[in-house]
């Protein structure tokens, strides 16, 4: 093979391999971002959770129950759906799934 044959070769080695590097660099920078995004809603999550058990005196010494534990998370913009749960919601909007929940358990627990 002469030396412009092997130069050629070795400038594909390289172009793949930029391009494999510049791939694995995106999957990096998506990685931190949702890392930090996650670190972000668990900070607020803990705060808003700290907030609820202050701001409970007419239960101090008692644990809530299930069907308020559930509306608190509700109300405090998160899903309680098995579809979404745990995901933020939008605020202007009500989930279905989450509200059937809600009534459903109150149904059931109010019939035992």
């Amino acid at each position: 093979m002469d030396p412009y044959s092997k130069l050629q070769q070795l400038q594909q080695q390289m172009e793949r391999m930029v391009k494999s590097i510049s791939s694995l660099q995106q999957e990096v920078l998506e990685t931190l971002k949702e890392n930090t995004e996650l670190k972000v809603e668990n900070q607020l999550l803990r705060e808003k959770l700290d907030k609820m058990s202050v701001n409970r005196p007419e239960h101090e010494g008692k644990t809530p129950s299930g069907i308020e534990t559930l509306k608190q998370i509700y109300k405090s913009g998160y899903h309680i759906c098995n579809m979404y749960y745990g995901t933020h919601k939008d605020p202007s909007a009500d989930c279905m799934f989450c509200l059937d929940i809600l009534d459903n358990f109150g149904k059931k627990t109010g019939h035992k």
